[in-house]
């Protein structure tokens, strides 16, 4: 379905018709990193293809492990999944509402400038519980995923509890904050989620996934 944007431009909305395309077939695939991403990259090669072809080639395991050198921890499995398909997504925003995935470079950049305000700015400032859903400002076992052009960014909380491996908004202003959603649960389901949403026309957390002009936006409701 077609519908025109308030500045004019032309939009494509894609409707829950698109099952009639087999698009929903694959939502019978595994929940993996790799399978959510053939999903996505199925989805924007036909229908955003501005977005398709702006997806980073694989990172180098060598630069994989020299970034997992200079942050002091190991990436997750799945993250390391995710950049041996693609080192980021550029500028392009791949989840809603304008989120881009960090390339290998960038997670290093990131985690050591957070890193390194967090300790002039708060020290030694207690992080409270672990697993709550309210973070400190900033912890040297998250790992970040992905920036929205804003100072703030997505991560993966390594430190050990019980909910080990959610997906945090580490803000540059309020602080790190946690939701309890499925989708925030860990890097898959949110690659999962994200594929879903695409193939669906589903809203996810609040965006509807809109193609304007061959490129993916998530339209904020």
């Amino acid at each position: 379905m077609e519908a025109t944007a308030p500045n004019g431009d032309r939009s494509l909305q894609l409707g829950r018709g698109q099952a009639e395309s087999g698009w929903q077939d694959r939502r019978m695939v595994s929940s993996t990193t790799t399978a959510s991403w053939v999903r996505i990259e199925t989805w924007l090669a036909q229908l955003a293809p501005r977005t398709f072809a702006a997806l980073a080639p694989p990172a180098d395991r060598s630069a994989i492990a020299a970034a997992e050198q200079a942050i002091g921890q190991p990436f997750p499995e799945s993250l390391t999944e995710s950049l041996l398909r693609h080192d980021g997504t550029g500028h392009r925003g791949l989840l809603p509402p304008f989120w881009s995935l960090l390339d290998t470079a960038g997670i290093v950049d990131a985690w050591e400038t957070c890193t390194r305000i967090n300790a002039d700015v708060f020290g030694d400032e207690e992080e409270g519980e672990p697993d709550g859903e309210d973070g400190p400002w900033w912890h040297p076992l998250w790992c970040p995923i992905a920036a929205d052009g804003a100072a703030n960014h997505l991560v993966i909380d390594q430190r050990q509890h019980r909910r080990t491996g959610r997906i945090g908004n580490a803000d540059h202003e309020t602080g790190c904050s946690f939701e309890p959603q499925s989708m925030w649960t860990s890097f898959p389901a949110l690659l999962e989620a994200t594929a879903t949403a695409l193939e669906t026309a589903d809203v996810l957390d609040g965006c509807l996934p809109v193609v304007k002009q061959a490129e993916l936006h998530w339209e904020v409701l």
